[in-house]
């Protein structure tokens, strides 16, 4: 298993640590498999360092794509992508 360190601004990383935020939408230009640490550190972007706060959390499932046959082209470009997470009903 592999530990990855990741930046992540402060408005997202306040949702990752109250547990409101469990997805990360990230480019994949990095080799990630589910069971691997990954250490989320937050990141001012305007100060451009890091804060010293950080979370280490457990890739539980991964989703890679380039491309979606589900919609037409013109579709996406008119309306882009959301993400949605969700947690069954009790």
């Amino acid at each position: 298993m592999a530990t990855i360190h990741k930046k992540v601004w402060p408005e997202y990383f306040e949702k990752i640590i109250s547990g409101k935020k469990k997805l990360e939408l990230r480019l994949a230009d990095f080799e990630i498999n589910e069971g691997d640490t990954l250490v989320l550190e937050e990141w001012d972007n305007n100060k451009k360092e890091y804060t010293g706060r950080k979370i280490e959390v457990i890739t539980t499932y991964i989703l890679k794509t380039k491309g979606q046959t589900f919609w037409p082209q013109e579709e996406v470009d008119k309306y882009g992508f959301q993400i949605i997470q969700f947690e069954p009903k009790k």
